[in-house]
């Protein structure tokens, strides 16, 4: 794109950082404004309208599979495009924010795949944002090698993972750019700057650009992701279908439409996730006022529980039967010094991937390079010399929507341990995202946004139910806040109380931490430079 056409241009509202002025460009900036022009408005309607779902749903209104797309259903003959260079095995991915020490231990991981986290596992500070996007360029321009001042060498290996980019979802802003008076839209930021900068790029270098799609709630979010790609790539002359893209259904209306979330993005899909614990937080924030969605601690909320069965289930017959890869979901244990414990979670770890690979899964997430041999293993067994497992089919699964709601089934009371878990979770790691830092280990896990916004969504759920008393919640609140600040000093305790308070005990419950979170503390804003 040259220079000298430049009609979109987006104005900068941060302060420049070390070499933000190479991903900032004027034509990047351009190209993103195009894809904020284009697409801005719809992005509002859907999400108007996800709020006019939610009101529906509240208000009694069923959940059920589509009639009106039940031909697209029906319809024996369509297929999603055959997989991309670099994605026809990927019986094992990683995940984890795109800094650099993480950019290049999961390149080097030895797993397929490594999806580079722009949303759940990274704190949205202007400098993580554009950072990221550096450490992106530069790994593909095998740049990135470095050593820390204690001397530690990261340098790329010769067998790298094949990169996906997850950007932010649909209801996020970047307010550090602003496009006709309104701030960006965060999903088409992250894709934006890494499409106009890497797409090419991986096309040279023998693969391609390829992402996953967060918290997706219907169709219609679907069909305007693929029309972001179709304008991408005639803006910028990259062949039609040469994007990749991987859905994860993490939200509890998307999985009646997992059909036809492949049928929109046929021609740029890559198959369906399993997104564990934002499922679980959508069931909440979609049932949490029926008394017959009420969780029990979320530890027990095992991927065995019937409700859960049903939707992964039904994932992996959706997807093979369109020809799409269905990829399982994450282990986040993160090893430690006690080797009995690391034992324990290895174990853990092997009976869940297992069950996956045996469901018929084609590959599953880790948090950790360690637990890259464990899910390989588990993979290689049931897959041997194949890099898929695309012809089961399983016809088999039979999934209604009752099954996908069949939550009173492993309905219980929490318990005092699970209450203090979760509030524990959610003010450590509400430390670390206003700090900065979007992944965190937390007593032996790698907790993100995810596991934040569950834990915090469920005792909104027990307060409203009455099940746990507001008093009790305070004084464990307490209690955690104090145990806080004295293992960091450093965290603003009377901001992460609020923001606490505010989203996790509010009488109406706010659909995201995030944004409370970034608004408050996260945006640094300046006069706009063009």
């Amino acid at each position: 794109m040259s220079t000298t056409t430049l009609t979109h241009n987006v104005r900068v509202l941060a302060a420049p950082g070390h070499r933000h002025d190479e991903i900032l460009t004027s034509a990047a900036l351009d190209f993103v404004g195009r894809l904020a022009a284009a697409f801005g408005g719809r992005r509002e309607e859907l999400l108007k309208e996800r709020r006019r779902q939610a009101l529906r749903l509240a208000s009694g209104s069923p959940l059920d599979f589509p009639m009106v797309t039940s031909a697209v259903r029906a319809d024996p003959t369509w297929r999603v495009a055959s997989p991309a260079p670099g994605l026809t095995d990927r019986r094992v991915e990683i995940t984890g924010p795109p800094d650099c020490r993480m950019t290049v231990n999961a390149l080097n991981s030895g797993a397929e795949v490594w999806m580079a986290d722009f949303e759940d596992a990274t704190a949205p500070l202007w400098d993580n944002i554009v950072g990221g996007q550096l450490n992106l360029l530069d790994a593909i321009e095998r740049r990135i090698d470095f050593t820390t001042p204690e001397g530690k060498e990261y340098r790329l290996g010769d067998r790298l993972a094949t990169v996906m980019v997850r950007p932010r979802g649909w209801h996020l802003d970047e307010e550090h750019l602003e496009f006709d008076g309104r701030a960006v839209p965060a999903a088409l930021v992250d894709f934006g700057l890494y499409f106009f900068h890497c797409a090419q790029r991986q096309i040279d270098a023998g693969y391609g650009p390829y992402f996953y799609l967060p918290k997706l709630e219907n169709r219609y979010e679907a069909r305007l992701w693929n029309d972001v790609f179709l304008l991408a790539q005639a803006l910028l002359g990259i062949p039609r279908g040469t994007v990749r893209a991987t859905v994860l259904i993490e939200t509890v209306t998307a999985a009646f439409e997992m059909e036809e979330i492949l049928y929109e993005l046929r021609e740029h899909s890559a198959g369906l996730n399993a997104g564990r614990w934002d499922y679980l937080f959508s069931v909440i924030k979609t049932f949490g006022h029926r008394t017959d969605f009420l969780l029990p601690d979320r530890a027990k909320v095992t991927m065995t529980a019937p409700f859960m069965r049903a939707y992964t289930e039904l994932l992996v017959r959706t997807c093979h039967k369109r020809g799409a890869h269905a990829i399982g979901g994450m282990a986040a244990q993160v090893p430690g010094k006690d080797p009995a414990a690391d034992e324990a979670a290895v174990a853990k770890v092997r009976l869940d991937k297992e069950r996956e690979a045996e469901d018929g899964f084609d590959g599953s997430w880790v948090a950790h390079p360690a637990l890259v041999p464990v899910c390989r293993e588990v993979f290689d067994d049931v897959l041997g010399d194949h890099p898929h497992q695309l012809d089961r089919t399983r016809e088999d699964v039979e999934v209604t929507s009752a099954d996908l709601l069949s939550v009173r089934r492993i309905s219980g009371p929490p318990t005092a341990d699970g209450m203090r878990t979760n509030i524990s979770v959610s003010l450590r790691y509400f430390a670390a995202c206003l700090r900065g830092q979007g992944a965190v280990a937390i007593d032996g896990l790698m907790e993100d946004a995810a596991t934040a916004e569950i834990a915090r969504v469920q005792i909104w759920q027990w307060l409203r139910h009455r099940v746990v008393d507001r008093e009790t919640v305070e004084r464990v609140l307490d209690d955690e806040i104090m145990a806080l600040g004295a293992e960091y000093p450093w965290a603003p305790v009377d901001d992460i109380r609020a923001l606490f308070e505010r989203t996790a005990m509010a009488g109406e419950l706010p659909l995201f931490f995030t944004p409370d979170a970034y608004s408050r503390h996260l945006v640094r804003r300046r006069e706009a430079r063009s």
